[in-house]
């Protein structure tokens, strides 16, 4: 199973971006979903999460700015970003709990190769 992240880059201060993660393989089931992200010197840390059924938890400090959701006929997760801060800055990962065709009744975490995400002011 591979995840591939795509759309971060650089944006100013309020402006908006709209980051995709397509998950591809032996693929029987994804569970949550979710985004992570990591600024320098800092802990990776939960951004947002959804579930198989569209159950969605946000960060506090992203939650009115930040929308998560998922097309589960292309496997895919998006992160929208709207009104981006400063604070924002950072590599953002996306994450899958995946059952495959392997291992049907087991779920194994797999990551997406990070994608930066840079807010200037």
């Amino acid at each position: 199973v591979q995840l591939q992240a795509s759309g971060g880059g650089v944006v100013q201060a309020g402006g908006s971006l709209r980051l995709s993660c397509a998950a591809s393989g032996s693929i029987f089931r994804i569970n949550d979903m979710g985004w992570y992200r990591q600024a320098p010197g800092k802990q990776r840390e939960l951004v947002a999460i959804i579930t198989a059924g569209n159950s969605t938890n946000l960060a506090d400090s992203v939650k009115g700015r930040f929308t998560i959701s998922r097309d589960n006929a292309k496997n895919t997760v998006y992160l929208q970003m709207n009104d981006l801060k400063l604070e924002d800055t950072a590599a953002y990962y996306c994450n899958a709990k995946v059952r495959t065709y392997i291992t049907p009744f087991r779920e194994s975490d797999y990551w997406g190769q990070g994608t930066l995400v840079t807010v200037s002011s």
